[in-house]
């Protein structure tokens, strides 16, 4: 099998022996208690929350319209005979129902990415510029403060609703760009893929979490009750946030000096030499980006259709309860978190070995983590109502999902370390759009809410899916790009 895309991946394998034995000169501070293992596990803490205040809202909306809050005492409104459990504690139905039609629903679970869509870019260089630490802050505490003031906002009315959920969007908008800044000064090169599935796994477990507590506090205490536990949630993160971050390991008050000298001196060859320039042109003419852009975003349209619409899809069509649907909709994502953490230590272990490129990892994970998912995602179309392996499939679909953690979403690191919050702006914008579509167009196709029109919605995911991750290998790089740094030496990474 080839393992090289070019030259400049050859020669980053054959660089010579004197080169390699400088790299093995910088002594690698030990990973327990350290600073930068320290901020992973708190990024990862905010991005917990940055989900679970995103996906909160995909199964309070089930106990919040009328129309499947009283389907549900009967179950008429399903495909599938009523997944019903046995003798169960009274629904709490103190809070309020509304009349929207699939349409308001789909503007309503999609508002949030139109706020999302506006401040990645922004969020990108304003990182560089103001600092990663407090925009990341201020931008999960933002969200969590309009999280609060969603029960008030519904009952004003829909459209109260869906700026309130663009508002949150703003804010989470962010966060990724931010924390890609961060790591940037932050995760030395061959531990980058440990370190940020680490960080983003969060993101997941977030979604593990919110999908099946949501249920348990919408059965219990009333859908209102999910957004402020969640919304208090981040605050107590902000707090946390404030007090034990920093924006590099220089300006670390209680970092080892061990550790510190480790990370600047494995980024020192590849931070740019000139932070104030920022080459605009190079970037959006940029490749390599652009095949960053198509990947992320046919992944996230696949993401961002089962996030949303999961489960709906799960009472509409398979009959669950509010209790079961929260539960069986975190599967997915659980197996998503364990394989990302997983492929984060096989993609590092693979780089550390020097028998495969960067961009060999790069694209295998990708692969795997994007045509995999495509085919168990219109499997489960055709489970009909075999509810264990419907279940089974969309969790396998999601799990492989988590191998592309590895794949082409770190790969703003490779390609360009000192502009990553930048480049993560642009692609994640791009990213965005499947999440403010996906939704209008899914529930648009699935109006009569037919097994034919929901397998139609992942027949459009996974062509999506598979045309990105095709892309991203043919036109996906892994060395650092000449415009982004004026010495392109890159660590044998």
């Amino acid at each position: 099998m080839e393992r090289y895309d070019s030259d400049a991946e050859k020669d980053e394998q054959q660089r010579p022996l004197l080169h390699r034995r400088q790299d093995d000169k910088i002594q690698r501070a030990p990973a327990c208690c350290s600073s930068r293992y320290g901020l992973a596990l708190l990024s990862s803490y905010g991005f917990f929350v940055v989900y679970s205040l995103r996906v909160n809202l995909s199964v309070a909306m089930v106990d919040m319209l009328n129309n499947t809050h009283q389907s549900r005492s009967d179950h008429s409104g399903s495909v599938c005979t009523p997944n019903n459990t046995p003798v169960q504690p009274k629904h709490n139905q103190s809070a309020g129902v509304y009349n929207w039609d699939s349409a308001t629903q789909g503007w309503i679970l999609g508002s949030f990415f139109y706020g999302y869509i506006l401040t990645q870019i922004p969020g990108g260089y304003l990182a560089g510029r103001c600092g990663a630490k407090w925009l990341m802050g201020f931008g999960v505490l933002g969200t969590a403060l309009f999280t609060l003031l969603t029960p008030l906002a519904a009952d004003l009315g829909a459209s109260y609703l869906i700026v309130v959920r663009a508002l949150e969007g703003v804010g989470e908008g962010v966060t990724f760009p931010a924390m890609y800044t961060m790591w940037a000064a932050w995760a030395p090169p061959l531990e980058r893929s440990r370190l940020l599935t680490i960080s983003y796994i969060g993101a997941q477990l977030g979604t593990v979490v919110a999908l099946p507590l949501s249920g348990e506090i919408c059965f219990y205490m009333g859908w209102p009750y999910v957004f402020y536990l969640f919304g208090a949630v981040g605050v107590v993160w902000f707090v946390l946030w404030a007090f034990l971050v920093f924006d590099s390991p220089n300006s670390h008050p209680r970092i080892s000096e061990q550790e510190r000298l480790y990370i600047t001196n494995s980024l020192k060859n590849e931070l740019s030499t000139s932070a104030g320039h920022i080459p605009w042109r190079a970037i959006v003419t940029s490749m390599p980006l652009m095949a960053i852009v198509v990947a992320h975003f046919s992944y996230n349209w696949t993401f961002y259709t089962l996030l949303t619409l999961l489960p709906t899809y799960m009472n509409d069509i398979l009959g669950f309860s509010i209790q079961q649907n929260g539960f069986l909709s975190a599967l997915p994502y659980l197996g998503c978190a364990l394989m990302a953490v997983l492929s984060g230590q096989v993609a590092d272990y693979l780089r550390e070995t020097r028998l495969y490129s960067t961009v060999f990892v790069r694209k295998s994970f990708s692969l795997i983590g994007m045509i995999g998912p495509a085919v168990f995602l219109v499997a489960a179309g055709y489970t009909g109502c075999k509810y264990s392996l419907a279940v089974t499939f969309l969790t396998i679909s999601s799990a492989l999902g988590g191998v592309s953690a590895s794949g082409f979403n770190i790969n703003h690191l490779d390609i360009a370390p000192s502009y990553a919050g930048i480049l993560l702006g642009i692609t994640n914008t791009f990213a965005t759009i499947p999440g403010m579509v996906g939704p209008v167009i899914a529930r648009a196709l699935t109006h009569n809410n037919t097994i034919e029109e929901w397998q139609f919605v992942f027949y459009i995911a996974a062509a999506i899916n598979v045309f990105g991750a095709l892309f991203y290998a043919v036109f996906g790089r892994g060395t650092v790009q000449p415009w982004a740094v004026r010495t392109t030496y890159s660590h044998g990474d």
